[in-house]
């Protein structure tokens, strides 16, 4: 007869709701700096811009008897490399469990691994964008700078260095949007009437002040950078850093957004379970592979909200 846990790990149902937890756990955040594109293998090519090594739309007409254009990979092509992922949640007294029940407490667990799953991928994410950003330029958005403008110019830049394959983005941070929206100049271009009266300044109203009407996103992810056993020390991890970014909403190995995260298909958060070393208990276990990539290095601007 076979054991609790390779009922689990067999269980069409559990698989299904594990797919649909993982998906929904992915945050708006980590999912707009880095979509998933989804790839045939462990292992495999990408095409990887930057300042020297721009994206080029091919030209696709073909003479009669001619070639056409081809695009593919080439040996200095970069890989990636989808690593190994993986979370447990213990689960006691599966074996006193009707089935249903053992059912529900596997989708329980498989809610809560697909939570944390989500906040360690947002995290990993946002300090990989950071990095390939740099230091950024800084500006005072509490005096009289205009942010728009500031922003404007950033998205002109990006679209320069995506060549029309990737629509611009833009990710600000907590800081950086409540200085923002407080800036007097902000202020001014959303203007309802002659009698002063002003337009709500939330997101929505901010992207149509910009070029081209971007969309455009706010993190609110903090991190703990205090020690283990020290008082907490909390701060966003954008914090006052705006990203201005080329990304496409389905993007692919070859195009070139700023960033992606290639994940193995149909192999994202897939569960089974096992017997713990002592036998007496299981695991739920969930597996997946991916890897983080910054794609397109030139297609980032990072602008500094400061407050002075």
């Amino acid at each position: 007869m076979p054991s609790r846990a390779s009922t689990l790990s067999a269980n069409p149902t559990l698989r299904t709701y594990a797919q649909g937890a993982a998906q929904s756990s992915v945050r708006p955040v980590a999912n707009f700096l880095a979509p998933a594109v989804p790839v045939p293998s462990l292992t495999g090519k990408y095409k990887s811009y930057n300042e020297k090594n721009r994206f080029h739309v091919p030209e696709t007409k073909r003479g009669l008897g001619g070639r056409a254009a081809r695009i593919g990979f080439e040996a200095s092509d970069l890989n990636y490399n989808c690593t190994p992922n993986a979370l447990d949640f213990p689960m006691d007294n599966l074996e006193s469990m009707e089935l249903d029940q053992l059912i529900r407490s596997a989708q329980y667990g498989a809610r809560l691994v697909a939570d944390v799953a989500g906040l360690a991928h947002e995290r990993e994410v946002i300090n990989a964008a950071l990095a390939a950003a740099g230091a950024g330029d800084d500006h005072d958005f509490t005096g009289s700078t205009d942010p728009v403008a500031i922003i404007d110019a950033a998205i002109l830049d990006v679209i320069k260095a995506a060549r029309n394959g990737a629509p611009v983005k833009v990710l600000m941070g907590a800081t950086a949007w409540l200085r923002a929206k407080n800036n007097a100049e902000v202020k001014k271009r959303l203007v309802a009437n002659v009698k002063t009266q002003v337009a709500s300044v939330d997101l929505a109203a901010f992207r149509s002040l910009l070029f081209s009407e971007p969309e455009v996103q706010m993190s609110l992810m903090v991190q703990d950078t205090a020690a283990e056993g020290k008082d907490d020390s909390i701060s966003f991890l954008l914090d006052n850093a705006i990203l201005v970014f080329a990304g496409n909403d389905n993007p692919t190995t070859l195009d070139p957004s700023f960033m992606k995260t290639f994940r193995l298909d149909g192999q994202w958060m897939v569960p089974g379970a096992y017997d713990t070393e002592d036998g007496r208990g299981q695991v739920l276990k969930m597996d997946w592979s991916e890897d983080v990539k910054v794609t397109n290095s030139a297609a980032v601007a990072r602008i500094n909200a400061n407050d002075s």
